[in-house]
């Protein structure tokens, strides 16, 4: 049984937490574990930097340099798709192992297929997360399609289904 000094000072300690609201009461996040310290670094687009040593033989990849500036924890690159398209090289359903994966339409447009989404029309300025695992294929593109894509971690397996 608690004494009445105690009550009172669960009383006073229940009042303090009203007060606080919500945000106060909750425990404190988990901390991911230490990365090391990200490094600055800059991009300036140049022709000479879209290489034709990527994941797909059909693109060419433009490195901005987050995998060397995050140490592997970031990938970004601007992929430029090589006209014309040709459904039987590009339309290979597949599926990523990543944590993260966001692509931006700089230019053209893409129409791809996502499992439980179907084909969409991803046209300029179109922005989608593909959840991690998810199957997808490249359908179609513009003849001057250009996306950004980001993702983490900075290396991933592709894993093809076709």
């Amino acid at each position: 049984m608690l004494g009445a000094k105690a009550k009172m000072k669960a009383k006073r300690s229940a009042r303090a937490m009203r007060r606080q609201g919500p945000a106060k009461r909750r425990k404190p996040a988990v901390t991911a574990k230490a990365r090391p310290a990200q490094s600055f670094t800059v991009s300036h687009h140049r022709e000479e930097d879209f290489r034709g040593d990527g994941l797909r033989a059909y693109a060419r990849y433009r490195d901005l340099g987050l995998k060397q500036a995050t140490h592997g924890m970031v990938q970004a690159h601007v992929i430029r798709l090589i006209p014309p398209c040709r459904p039987a090289d590009v339309s290979k359903r597949h599926y990523h192992e990543v944590d993260f994966q966001m692509v931006y339409v700089l230019k053209g447009w893409m129409k791809t297929e996502l499992d439980g989404q179907g084909a969409i029309l991803m046209k300029e300025g179109s922005c989608w997360i593909q959840p991690p695992r998810i199957e997808h294929a490249v359908l179609d593109y513009s003849d001057d399609c250009e996306v950004l894509e980001i993702v983490l971690p900075a290396d991933f397996k592709t894993v093809e289904l076709e």
